[in-house]
């Protein structure tokens, strides 16, 4: 779409970069090398990424949002786990944190917290996240009506086309995965490594959490296993992933291969203008688990393609040396654009 467009026809909207930060060095190279936005969580359960050593206290977040204000970027707490009994007092105490931190938005995916949140704190602004899985205009419009949601953040399972009908029919913006690890499973609908490790990336806030992971050096390669599970060999000079189930090698029909899930990450430099062009707010980086390093680059190169693309969207072309910049830092070493260039629906 759209190359061979005369430019006075384009009505591009500058999409927002929104990156990932898992620490106050991650969050300063992404801020550094372009950031609109950078996402962040707190040291707990409360999000997504609840890994040992990664992000922020409630000093740090603050001193996050300060960095990010600096220069013009907003900064957004995610609070994107379901809440239980037992941790329901954290969630909203972490709410009115972040609030009283100066938080540019909450990123919720809870139905109760997002009540929490519009009735105790109505100027704090709310984004749906990814987890919520809102896949269709009636279901983004509830959130908007019901809880006042400004932004949605939508799964990485729609074709290009049914992204434009949502945009085209959203009351409020709408943000995609630009760049990152994609998941077999619906957000927010995966039970793979509760099954495994009795821990539910939807209530703990991790995927194959830490303690669950064990490597082994054999004859044969480096074993990863997942509380016991073998979940893929490495021979030698082999890059070894993060072990999670759905993208293990396992023997199916006599052949030993990835038999759920491919690694790969999404790509999305040559939709760039039909995003833009389709009214899309803001593309995201996948990716708080991630060093400063990795987020330094992906940040770099996604600035300067937004950038070019903003520039000139009638003639824009992804620079190879991007899309090799990109696929050194991919699972696999390749990329996808994944469902958004699916053409059946």
């Amino acid at each position: 779409m759209g190359h061979g467009t005369p430019h006075g026809q384009w009505r591009v909207t500058k999409l927002e970069l929104v990156c990932p930060a898992g620490s106050l060095p991650a969050l300063r190279a992404a801020i550094e090398n372009g950031a609109d936005a950078v996402y962040v969580g707190f040291r707990d359960g409360t999000n997504a990424r609840h890994f040992p050593g990664l992000n922020l206290d409630p000093e740090e977040m603050r001193e996050g949002i300060r960095l990010a204000h600096d220069v013009n970027a907003k900064l957004f707490v995610a609070l994107n786990t379901n809440p239980i009994p037992g941790t329901w007092e954290r969630a909203t105490r972490h709410l009115h944190i972040a609030a009283d931190l100066g938080a540019d938005a909450v990123i919720i995916a809870d139905l109760g917290l997002l009540d929490y949140a519009a009735e105790h704190l109505p100027g704090l602004r709310r984004h749906l996240s990814v987890q919520a899985s809102a896949t269709n205009p009636e279901a983004i419009a509830f959130y908007a009506r019901m809880f006042g949601v400004r932004r949605i953040i939508l799964p990485r399972v729609l074709s290009a086309s049914q992204v434009k009908d949502i945009v085209e029919n959203s009351p409020v913006e709408i943000e995609v995965f630009g760049f990152g690890s994609l998941c077999v499973m619906v957000e927010g609908r995966c039970a793979l490594s509760s099954y495994v490790t009795g821990a539910s990336p939807n209530v703990s806030g991790v995927c194959s959490p830490a303690c669950a992971v064990r490597w082994e050096e054999t004859k044969n390669g480096r074993n990863a296993r997942l509380n016991g599970v073998l979940i893929d060999v490495y021979g030698p000079g082999e890059s070894a992933g993060y072990p999670t189930l759905c993208k293990g090698r396992f023997r199916a029909a006599e052949e030993i291969y990835y038999a759920i899930e491919e690694p790969t990450c999404l790509n999305v430099l040559d939709l760039l203008p039909q995003l833009s062009l389709a009214g899309v707010t803001a593309v995201k980086v996948e990716g708080r688990q991630r060093g400063p390093a990795y987020v330094a680059h992906v940040t770099r190169v996604l600035r300067s393609a937004i950038d070019a693309c903003t520039a000139n969207p009638a003639t824009y072309c992804p620079d190879r040396r991007w899309i090799s910049a990109l696929d050194a830092l991919a699972e696999g070493r390749q990329h996808t654009l994944g469902a958004l260039d699916r053409e059946w629906q």
